[in-house]
This record gives C-alpha cells, structure tokens and sequence, in this order.
C-alpha cells in the first residue's frame, strides 16, 4: 500500500511508519525532499491556467493594433484638433495644449536627471563617507562583520556637502563640533567615539595598526589583488565591486593606503 502524504495527528500515523513523518503547518507529512503538498501544487496550476486566461483575453484585445499607427493617429487627431480651434478663433486653446504638452516632458526630463543625480549623490555617499569611515575604523581594528552597521551608523551622522563629509545633528541642519568645539567633528573623530560608545564593532585590542602594504599595490596576503585605492591604481567601481563582494578585503587595502 502506498504511503499517505498526510495525516492530521500523529496517532493516525501508522506505527512502522511513524519515523518517516514530520510535523509541519499543523499536520504530520511524509518527510521526503523535493515533495511539495497536492493542494498547494494545484493552487499554484489554477492560478497560472487563470493568469494564462488573462494573458490570452489582453492579447485578444490588442490583436492586430500595431502601437507605431495607434500614436501616428493620435499625432494627426492632435493636429486636426488645432486646426480646427485655430480655424473657430481659440488660439488661447491652442498655446495652453502645447505648453501642457511641453511641461509633461519637461517634468519628465527633471525626473529622470533628479534620479540620476540621487544616484551619483548614492554613489558619492558610498565613497566618501563608507570608505572614509571603514579607512578610518580598520586602523582602530574594526571587526570585518561590523562594516555594514558601522557605515549604516555613520550615514545617519554624515551628510555630503560640496562634495565633503560634514556630521549634522539630529535636526539634520546644525553642524556638529568636534573635540575642539569649534571646528565640525571629522570621521576619525567620530571613529574614536564609537570605540567607546560601540566597543562591540571593535577587537578587543581596538587601536591596532592596519596591514601593511604588499609590492605592486597589493595588501598582506593578498598580493593578487591590486590596491584600487592607491592614487597609481585609483578605480571606483573596482572599489565599490570589493566593498560589496569582500568588505573585508575593501577594509584593509583602503585601511592601508
């Protein structure tokens, strides 16, 4: 007799079979791999019959409508449509429909440099301040599993400004002072409190120099990999590919420029 994918308790188990079970969602299944429950494998056949029935009515709908003619039409009923308010006198009509149409894509066009440009600022970010602060960090022994909350820490600390870190306060306005009192705080500054205020980012013997330079640019062991960070090897998308791929490795070659 064939085995039972499911039962609701375990007493409805039968005893010699009791070891190939599993406790799962509420009821007891057969413990196999690569199995998936009969209802859920039909759920998942009806919904994509019923997407495949959607697909298929849109289709039906737009069947032989080609898109270039559909905007060639609408391009000429736009024309006509000024032709015929220019012929009856409503210039006034006219202007305000094409400076309405000029606004849409002018709006457009700003959308997409003000996209661009939060994706350079993102970038920049990345670079300034989680580079600056992983150099500055790494020296003062930064454990390789806290970079990401170390950076994280300092993105709610430091802003760009004219292309610079600069540490605001809370209200994101003010500036904020360093040990001096008078000039703003500086990422190594910033470092230094949070090895007190965050001792669990560090080693325990936090303040430990960096790795030393290898020949050719390369760090430590690593002596394949070209320091992207030195100024005669200076690459930032090779920086940004290691930050993400081997923070730790990004760490200690920026740590040891």
């Amino acid at each position: 007799m064939p085995l039972k994918w499911k039962y609701q308790t375990r007493e409805e188990i039968p005893a010699e079979h009791a070891a190939l079970y599993a406790e799962r969602e509420g009821s007891w299944q057969l413990d196999v791999d690569g199995v998936a429950d009969k209802a859920k494998l039909e759920e998942f056949r009806n919904t994509n019959v019923t997407l495949l029935k959607q697909i298929e009515e849109q289709n039906k709908r737009f069947e032989g409508i080609d898109p270039d003619e559909v905007r060639k039409l609408a391009a000429e009923k736009h024309r006509l449509e000024e032709e015929r308010q220019l012929r009856a006198g409503e210039v006034d009509k006219v202007v305000e429909s094409r400076i309405k149409g000029l606004k849409s894509d002018w709006e457009k066009q700003v959308s997409a440099l003000t996209s661009e440009r939060e994706a350079l600022t993102r970038q920049l970010t990345s670079i300034q301040i989680d580079q600056g602060v992983i150099t500055a960090a790494t020296k003062r022994g930064l454990r390789p599993t806290a970079i990401t909350d170390i950076t994280a820490r300092a993105r709610q600390i430091f802003r760009l400004e004219g292309g610079a870190p600069r540490a605001l306060e809370s209200d994101g306005q003010t500036v904020r002072c360093g040990r001096d009192g008078v000039t703003p705080l500086t990422l190594e500054e910033w470092v230094d409190l949070q090895v007190s205020e965050a001792p669990h980012l560090f080693e325990a013997h936090a303040g430990g120099g960096a790795a030393g330079n290898g020949p050719g640019g390369a760090v430590g062991g690593n002596r394949s990999v070209k320091n992207p960070f030195r100024k005669e090897s200076w690459n930032i998308t090779e920086q940004m590919r290691l930050t993400k791929t081997d923070p730790a490795l990004a760490a200690r070659l920026a740590a040891s420029v």
